[in-house]
């Protein structure tokens, strides 16, 4: 592994393990009402496709960071879509 390897690993390690409180925060509380769902789902695929461009391009530290970081972010959005559809639904019964 050269130099620019390491730093292609530090800085994904470190943008990617920033997720973490967050994913821990929103699987602790379930809470994600101050989360935006439209930045959410740009943010998920963006990753997406910087994990596409990471394998096309054969480039470990972009791949193992996006992977990780997809996986993270997903969670958040799967969370915040179960959110909105539970907050429909409650909303739905209190009008009938």
């Amino acid at each position: 592994m050269n130099v620019l390897e390491l730093v292609g690993f530090l800085a994904a390690f470190c943008t990617t393990i920033s997720f973490l409180p967050q994913v821990i925060k929103v699987l602790k509380t379930r809470d994600t009402q101050s989360l935006s769902l439209g930045m959410y789902i740009f943010f998920v695929f963006g990753v997406l496709l910087w994990l596409m461009y990471g394998i096309a391009k054969q480039d470990w530290p972009i791949i193992a960071a996006n992977a990780f970081t997809l996986v993270l972010a997903n969670i958040i959005l799967v969370i915040k879509v179960k959110n909105i559809a539970k907050d429909k639904q409650l909303d739905n019964s209190l009008n009938d």
